[in-house]
């Protein structure tokens, strides 16, 4: 997976390339003002989402936003990152927080967005508690494209054929495991490749948030006992089969609309795929909160993520670029972007809809839960690499479990060696 990754970069970066050189050398400063930007993402499913924000932009702003999405997080990553080298930019691209934002703060390659962020919590339009996430050495980057919270998403017409409710605690989790087993149905969803860490995040936050916390700073091991027992845990459930196959291609929504995987394990935007295929939350589909293993925990723990919309430093057109970042926060704007979509919004004036999605926003920013900084952001991108190419091969060989933990504290060993 690893040579795969470098593969895609090459030739991403070699593209690029090829097609700066082919531009006739024109530099961005002398563009003219643009009255259309371009928004690289790696959500290509939200293509038909983000061109009724262009739609609206256009008609409020009097700038037209065009997405250009990718549907492959690897290739994605690697046409970003290649564009800091050329003179093909995007105006406006997603990203993530934690380790990656900070990486291309680092390099220079992000615009400033403080005063944004200033003006937007002053009025309300956005949260003085998301500020953390988009601070890098005491200054904000980037704005809020979404917030999600984790959680269940069960098939409701398999948990009513079963007479199944919502667990509230983790052994009811694992009697509904049993019981869909007994039926023949598999429980959860699973998958080797990119969210290949998703068990182990929720099991670690759910059994030690804080020995979680430490991993993500260098401060614990990920051969300590702690992390050992959460993987032994990980490994019987698999050994339970409780699991789907984690090769099959089958979109996880697929799965669960069609009742061949009972639960899903996402953030509240995979709402949106649910909304995608007409189906109807209560009635088709629910939504809960993944009980704690540790019961003596004072706060559930609840994996929480923000998808940081950006600039570049550099920008075709920078004031129109801040210009739309400036709207896309306002309540207007994620009004639409939160309802279009069946989700959940960064600015706390938006209003949500769905009743189960709703409450878990309103609980969340009432202290109910802990929340805990999603294993994608909080894990420095060249022990994540790691990680991910380890968790891959555990859930397809669980018995390498061992092996994969030390290969993770190898590469988090020779990273913490330079960033202490």
């Amino acid at each position: 997976m690893t040579r795969s990754r470098m593969a895609t970069f090459c030739v991403a970066a070699l593209s690029l390339s090829l097609v700066a050189c082919g531009g006739g050398g024109n530099k961005a400063a002398e563009a003219p003002k643009k009255t259309e930007l371009t928004l690289y993402n790696d959500k290509g499913a939200w293509t038909k989402f983000f061109e009724s924000m262009g739609v609206q932009s256009k008609q409020q702003i009097g700038l037209n936003m065009k997405p250009v999405g990718y549907t492959d997080s690897a290739q994605y990553q690697a046409f970003i990152k290649a564009s800091f080298r050329t003179d093909v930019k995007p105006d406006l691209f997603t990203w993530q927080t934690g380790g990656m934002l900070e990486e291309i703060v680092k390099q220079k390659q992000v615009a400033e967005t403080t005063t944004l962020w200033q003006e937007a919590i002053k009025n309300g339009d956005l949260s003085q508690d998301l500020a953390p996430y988009y601070t890098v050495d005491g200054k904000q980057y980037c704005v809020p494209m979404n917030v999600a919270y984790w959680g269940m998403f069960y098939n409701k017409k398999t948990f009513d054929q079963y007479k199944l409710q919502p667990p509230t605690t983790w052994d009811e989790l694992i009697k509904v495991a049993d019981t869909l087993k007994q039926n023949n149905v598999k429980a959860f969803y699973h998958t080797s490749v990119l969210f290949s860490f998703i068990w182990f995040e929720q099991l670690l936050a759910g059994t030690d948030p804080d020995l979680y916390d430490k991993l993500s700073t260098g401060k614990a091991k990920y051969t300590d006992p702690g992390v050992v027992q959460v993987m032994e845990r990980w490994k019987s459930m698999i050994d339970a089969g409780y699991f789907a196959n984690p090769g099959d291609k089958t979109d996880p929504a697929d799965g669960l609309k069609s009742g061949k995987t009972a639960m899903v394990s996402f953030g509240t935007w995979f709402n949106t795929s649910m909304t995608q295929r007409d189906l109807k939350a209560g009635t088709d589909y629910g939504f809960f909160v993944i009980p704690n293993v540790n019961t003596a925990l004072p706060k559930t723990s609840v994996i929480f993520e923000s998808g940081p919309l950006c600039s570049l430093a550099k920008a075709p057109d920078p004031a129109a670029s801040e210009k739309y970042l400036k709207w896309w926060t306002g309540a207007e704007a994620q009004g639409t972007w939160a309802t279009t979509r069946g989700d959940v919004s960064a600015n706390p004036k938006v209003e949500i809809k769905d009743e189960a999605l709703g409450q878990i926003t309103k609980d969340a920013g009432s202290g109910k839960y802990r929340l805990v900084n999603r294993y994608f952001e909080a894990t420095p991108p060249p022990i994540l690499t790691a990680a991910l190419d380890g968790f891959g091969l555990f859930v397809t060989k669980p018995d390498s479990y061992q092996k994969v933990l030390q290969d993770i504290q190898k590469a988090a060993d020779e990273y913490w060696s330079t960033h202490q």
